[in-house]
């Protein structure tokens, strides 16, 4: 009986030949947003892998979404050329490419991790951050811009430049990034959106500009193309975002075209605890998959052939998104394949290997 783990999903006219996913994952390597030789040996080494759908890390639709100056953009059509030979090299390998759109909101601004991860002053090269209220993320930091319409408008217009150039780039599959406590989680969450417009207050209110922005991809996404859009399903704490929520907004994307949701949590908040352990997050795919008839993606702490064959298997989500274990492991899908009795192709330069 073939593994779950290895069974195709078609989504619209895009088949993935796995259920096995790279999760985004910032590389912070980037110069100007560009990509480099870096991103098309990290992304392109996981292809050669065999993952299914290969999502690039949070790329900036502006040069002030970015968390850090090492982002990679997609705020000019300068971008386009080297992510397009990155995304033809992938296709080439038999992997979807998809790309994670992003706007970072009050967590921008900052330095990398191994430089300190700290707010970059403007001195130093940093920039103004906006968010849905005037509520810094640390204590003691500079307040970022409480957004205003003309902010809103633009945050809606960068984001459809945006998905305009993944499309002429070759992208097959468009994330937007909804979770981590970055912009659109911002104005999700009670915690960080206090505003008194229509867009805050009740969550119709709190969910307007991710839907709104959902609206304005789906206008220049191609409709044979899949769109995600990744949450975190929970804040962690009392008051928050939470599960509920996130069921009720999943219902909202699935009307407006999303295709998946992915389902992570927590980041909103430094004073969160958050239970980072095997399969803490998987609850959450499963509840969404369940109560919004929608497809979800499982991430978080996923290391093993055999744990995800179970959350497939038992209905838990429909893909599983691995991050920390593809930095180990490029090539994961070939040694998921050995331990769960399936025989998958591999590159034919790496024949020789196989057995």
């Amino acid at each position: 009986m073939e593994a779950y783990l290895f069974k195709p999903l078609k989504i619209r006219n895009i088949t993935i030949k796995n259920r096995i996913v790279v999760s985004p994952m910032c590389m912070y390597s980037s110069k100007d947003g560009f990509a480099n030789n870096w991103h098309l040996v990290h992304l392109g080494s996981r292809a050669v892998g065999g993952a299914g759908l290969i999502i690039t890390e949070a790329t900036a639709v502006s040069p002030e979404a970015r968390i850090s100056p090492d982002d990679l953009g997609l705020w000019k059509d300068a971008h386009i050329e080297c992510l397009k030979g990155i995304v033809d090299f992938l296709k080439a390998q038999g992997s979807v490419p998809g790309i994670q759109l992003a706007h970072a909101g009050r967590k921008a601004s900052t330095t990398s991790p191994w430089k300190g991860g700290k707010l970059l002053s403007p001195e130093e090269g940093g920039w103004e951050t906006v968010a849905p209220s005037a509520i810094p993320f640390y204590e003691g930091n500079s307040k970022p811009l409480a957004l205003d319409k003309e902010g809103i408008q633009k945050v809606k217009t960068d984001f459809r430049k945006a998905a305009e150039r993944a499309l002429t780039a070759g992208f097959e599959v468009v994330e937007i990034h909804a979770a981590h406590g970055y912009l659109f989680h911002e104005f999700l969450s009670p915690l960080t959106n206090k505003r008194n417009d229509e867009y805050g207050g009740k969550l119709e209110n709190r969910c307007r500009l991710l839907l709104e922005v959902v609206e304005e991809v789906r206008k220049v996404w191609s409709d044979r193309l899949p769109l995600f859009v990744r949450i975190s399903a929970t804040d962690w704490v009392e008051g928050g975002w939470d599960e509920e929520s996130s069921i009720k907004l999943a219902g909202k994307l699935k009307d407006l075209g999303v295709d998946l949701i992915d389902c992570s949590s927590g980041g909103n908040v430094p004073n969160a605890k958050i239970p980072a352990e095997k399969g803490y997050q998987i609850q959450f795919s499963e509840s969404i998959r369940r109560e919004a008839n929608i497809l979800t993606g499982a991430v978080g702490l996923i290391t093993g052939a055999e744990e995800a064959e179970e959350i497939l298997k038992n209905g838990r989500a429909d893909l599983v998104l691995l991050a920390r274990e593809f930095l180990r492991s490029p090539y994961f899908p070939m040694e998921a394949a050995k331990e769960l009795g399936e025989d998958i192709k591999w590159p034919p330069q790496y024949e020789r290997a196989k057995r």
